[in-house]
């Protein structure tokens, strides 16, 4: 029988639901006689927010001091994003760092017309003064390597070199009456200034694509009888030559002049050792990004983890134009720019290669070799066996270095062959060697002793007496030696010249005795 739910009844004593429904206020009484920690707990929650209601002001205080601090950081990072790009490295740089700092430092508050100089003009020598140069020991004292330059041809002349003092003088005074109204020294047309109608016009013309070698080599023989951009008799002749130069830079690459000719790498070596010695004598802001430069060009120049020659990098090495690299390198450490001191450690590797240990003789490329020579009637008229050059080259290298011939033996054996093969104006025998004798008279004053005694009194027949003595000619050598062809009278004037002041333009570097 089926069970109809509809009439189902079912009793129950549980009262409904909706009876048993409480209050809010009931229950909370009922919770409170069964936990009495509840109510103390909702007290000192409340207590605890009544305090913090009263810190609002000083939340505030903390963040708005929070925000303040955190400022600076933000604007700091804004003005780099912002920030100008430094200016551009000169591609040729093998190492940035040194070309971007000396670019920036250098361009600040500088006078291209160099009227920062004008003032000194009174003084008779730039080292008279104690008040600059202290870096390198220039001043009063005459101290350090270019100390002996103030007063070196007065001293000369009253310790007996008259002739040789007086010697210089005229050759200097040739070179200022040949230099062009620009600043530079024209190898093929000096003769310009000479006036026919008073004597004969100079000959002796040299290869135009070296002026901007002999310009450098010029500059150097002033500056090494003492003058400078800030005083001395050839003040203004400095000051004009150096002007020319710094404008023949390429201002990106550092290189002085072009590289149009195979051996532009002379001329550029020899004006950055003008340069730089033009800005350390001078202390001349405005010339530290030239004389830099010059030598950032060298080292981009310069072969991976070797040495120098014509062309940039080209695995190719040679005794010559490294001893020209390395006497402009240890001049700018003497002034405080930057040089890779690498690069000198690899020159004394290379001079090292290059030498005999027997003979001490230093070939070109080399080792034990003689000097170079072009192929033809060059090297019939002009016989390599005649001189020492490269020795020469690397024994004055090997001073400027820091080696001392009382350690370094082989100091001592490429004397000796230096003073078998002393200079003599011999025009017959090929033996005229203007570059020889200018590195072996520098390398055979820092040794002293005999070896300078006997070299000494050879120079003075072989340099001192075939100086020319008359009309325009007149203080100038004929350039009949072997590289007096590229050079001309420009060139042999200026190089023996320097060769002369051997006497005071260096400072021994080490005790002679």
């Amino acid at each position: 029988m089926a069970i109809d739910p509809r009439k189902l009844h079912v009793e129950s004593t549980t009262p409904p639901i909706w009876e048993q429904e409480k209050s809010f206020n009931d229950i909370m009484a009922e919770q409170l006689r069964h936990a009495p920690w509840l109510g103390l707990s909702i007290l000192l929650h409340g207590l605890v927010f009544l305090l913090m209601l009263l810190m609002p002001t000083e939340r505030k205080v903390l963040e708005e001091k929070a925000v303040r601090m955190q400022a600076p950081e933000k604007v700091e990072e804004i003005v780099e994003e912002e920030e100008p790009e430094p200016e551009p490295e000169p591609e040729p740089v093998e190492e940035p760092t040194l070309q971007d700092v000396e670019v920036t430092e250098v361009t600040e508050n500088v006078s291209e017309n160099f009227e920062e100089f004008t003032e000194s003009t009174t003084k008779e020598s730039a080292f008279d003064s104690d008040q600059w140069n202290s870096a390198v020991g220039l001043g009063g004292g005459a101290g350090g390597k270019f100390g002996g330059r103030g007063g070196g041809r007065a001293g000369l002349s009253a310790k007996g070199g008259k002739a040789t003092a007086r010697a210089i003088e005229d050759a200097l005074k040739w070179l200022k009456d040949h230099q062009d109204e620009e600043g530079k020294w024209d190898a093929d047309e000096f003769m310009k200034h000479d006036d026919g109608s008073k004597g004969d016009v100079c000959d002796g013309p040299g290869n135009p694509v070296h002026d901007i070698g002999l310009t450098g080599l010029a500059l150097l023989a002033f500056l090494g009888d003492g003058s400078t951009l800030r005083s001395g008799p050839y003040q203004d002749v400095i000051k004009s030559g150096i002007g020319w130069l710094k404008d023949q830079q390429d201002p990106d690459s550092g290189l002085f002049g072009t590289n149009n000719s195979n051996e532009f790498i002379y001329n550029h070596a020899i004006a950055t050792l003008a340069m730089v010695e033009a800005y350390g004598l001078s202390e001349s802001k405005l010339l530290k990004k030239h004389a830099q430069g010059g030598l950032n060009y060298l080292e981009w120049h310069r072969n991976p983890y070797m040495v120098w020659r014509y062309q940039p990098r080209d695995g190719d090495n040679d005794t010559s134009v490294t001893g020209w690299a390395v006497m402009a390198y240890k001049s700018a450490q003497d002034f405080k720019l930057d040089v890779n001191k690498q690069a000198l450690s690899l020159a004394e590797t290379w001079f090292d290669q290059m030498t005999d240990p027997v003979s001490g003789r230093t070939g070109y490329t080399d080792r034990g070799g003689f000097s170079s020579r072009r192929a033809g009637d060059h090297a019939v008229h002009f016989p390599r066996e005649k001189g020492e050059c490269m020795t020469a080259v690397s024994l004055l290298c090997r001073f400027f270095l820091g080696h001392d011939p009382k350690e370094d033996k082989l100091m001592g054996s490429q004397a000796d062959l230096l003073t078998r093969k002393l200079p003599a104006w011999n025009e017959k025998d090929g033996s005229i060697d203007h570059y020889y004798w200018y590195y072996a008279t520098y390398a055979l004053y820092q040794m002293g002793g005999s070896h300078w005694k006997t070299w000494e009194k050879a120079l003075t027949d072989s340099v001192v007496k075939p100086q020319r003595q008359d009309g325009h000619y007149l203080g100038s050598w004929d350039p009949i030696g072997a590289w007096g062809e590229d050079g001309g009278r420009v060139y042999s004037t200026a190089l023996l010249c320097l060769t002369l002041e051997a006497y005071y333009r260096y400072s021994r570097l080490v005790r002679v005795g």
